[in-house]
């Protein structure tokens, strides 16, 4: 399940990254492609939300083979996809069946570890959250710069094919639960696709089609404003449901799903506004962020077993070290948004050290406080519920970054330009008219200016937006104050129970 969990998010970071080599090598243009993305990340939300029903329904060994073939039929298919309707099937299928992928390893993690293991065996889904978006960069630099965009979607082969011969050897052989299929939450399934479909579209297409100007956004929001309380009411009273809502009664998984959702969304601090600087900015192609990303990925390594270890002890309160973690990306993003236009990567270096350690010290204690409040009985249940709002946090994440380059963008180029139009255009433009220039050096130096106005609006706009980011800090930094109870370890908080 680790492999499996693993190589599905490096599929989709890595594909992700190399979205404009991907389009650009199937002749696509931009537009194409902001579907590419959507459509994957309404899959993986469906996939998460109906994973677990469908896992104990017809058993975990037998539903992790199904979703692993479909990743893998599904990428291997894509580069060779006939028309764009084609393009889209196959896409949402391979969101489906990674997304499918992701809850099954904390729920097999739920019931297959010993008490003694747990703390140990959650090491590799915080790595879904904290290394792979920073270790699919260089991995995409591998193939888009060095081998062939092709090779993005090659890259599951070996690991569709390891991970198929540890879950045959490994997966244990239950029984079949067919009876479920009489009481099968179909309401449940059906407003989950629709739901999700229409909030990762909403989000992620409305900045491209102006949003309330525009009837298809306008319209999703409808169906998502009916839908979404519509499956809440349903889960609450279906006698099997896809998740039980009652379960955010525990305060400690109420919490670690709210803080789970924002730390997708505080995670773009450390794996995606740095390298939009680097590439907007400084002109940086993916294999020169090879060194930072594959550094901080390394980091991940090594901090989260040690963080790990502490959490082992009994008088080690989680939530002090989840508030130390919330200090460390608090301080990272301040320092990063003191960013100039003369910025590179070992700038960068220290904030992005202090990020990693921050992402550790916060999604561990987060997982223990969350799966110790879960029974193993309670797993598919609780690991749906815990897992479903993550896709669209990352859609969410997306959207920030867009909407800041939209609206902080449009603020900070408009009064650059005015001021500089003040300072240097009507010098510029009252020299040549008085013959003592000419109208190609003008056209010239404004097309320089206009160049560095362009850079220096990213470079506010980015550092803006770190402050929003740790704006988002600091509202879970309060919340810890008041929300989650204290957990001690696995192996002395399911011992006395």
């Amino acid at each position: 399940m680790i492999v499996a969990a693993l190589g599905s998010q490096l599929n989709d970071g890595v594909s992700s990254i190399a979205l404009r080599d991907i389009l650009g090598g199937m002749g696509l243009s931009h537009d194409p492609g902001t579907w590419f993305l959507n459509l994957y990340l309404s899959g993986s939300c469906l996939g998460i939300a109906i994973a677990a029903w469908w896992a104990v329904t017809l058993t975990f060994r037998r539903f992790v083979f199904y979703a692993l073939g479909l990743v893998t039929v599904t990428t291997l298919l894509i580069p060779f996809a006939p028309n764009l309707p084609m393009l889209y099937g196959l896409r949402f299928l391979q969101g489906f069946g990674g997304g499918a992928i992701i809850p099954m390893m904390m729920s097999v993690a739920l019931r297959v570890l010993p008490p003694e293991a747990r703390l140990y065996g959650l090491i590799p889904y915080a790595l879904t959250a904290t290394v792979f978006p920073n270790l699919a960069a260089p991995v995409a630099a591998l193939w888009t710069d060095l081998v062939g965009w092709h090779f993005v979607f090659y890259q599951i082969i070996p690991i569709a094919a390891l991970s198929a011969v540890l879950l045959w050897y490994g997966m244990p052989h239950d029984d079949t639960q067919l009876e479920r299929l009489k009481k099968i939450d179909w309401r449940g399934m059906l407003l989950a696709a629709i739901a999700t479909f229409s909030l990762t579209t909403l989000i992620l297409q409305g900045d491209r089609l102006d949003w309330w100007n525009s009837p298809l956004i306008c319209m999703l929001a409808l169906v998502a404003a009916i839908s979404t309380p519509l499956l809440l009411i349903n889960e609450w009273f279906h006698e099997v449901p896809l998740f039980r809502i009652q379960l955010l009664a525990r305060r400690n998984l109420a919490y670690g799903g709210l803080t789970l959702f924002c730390f997708i969304i505080i995670n773009t601090s450390s794996s995606t506004l740095p390298f939009a600087y680097l590439q907007r900015v400084q002109a940086f192609r993916p294999e020169q962020l090879c060194e930072l990303t594959a550094l901080i990925a390394g980091l991940q390594l090594i901090f989260l077993p040690i963080v790990a270890w502490l959490l082992d002890f009994e008088w080690v309160d989680a939530r002090v070290l989840n508030f130390l973690g919330f200090a460390c990306i608090l301080t990272a993003c301040i320092g990063d948004s003191q960013l100039t236009g003369v910025w590179d990567a070992t700038q960068f270096l220290l904030w992005q050290v202090l990020q990693a350690l921050g992402d550790a010290l916060v999604i561990m204690p987060l997982l223990m406080m969350a799966t110790n409040s879960i029974e193993p009985k309670e797993g598919p249940y609780g690991s749906a519920l815990f897992n479903t709002p993550r896709g669209i946090a990352q859609a969410l994440g997306s959207w920030l970054l867009e909407y800041m380059l939209r609206w902080r963008g449009a603020l900070h180029s408009s009064r650059l330009a005015d001021q500089t139009g003040l300072d240097r255009f009507q010098p510029m433009i009252s020299t040549a008219h008085a013959g003592f220039g000419t109208h190609g050096g003008l056209v010239k130096s404004t097309g320089s200016l206009a160049a560095t106005l362009t850079a220096q609006t990213q470079v506010l706009v980015l550092s803006d937006t770190f402050l929003v980011v740790a704006g988002i800090v600091v509202f879970l930094m309060i919340t810890l104050l008041f929300l989650p109870e204290r957990s001690y370890p696995p192996r002395i908080a399911l011992a006395s129970d």
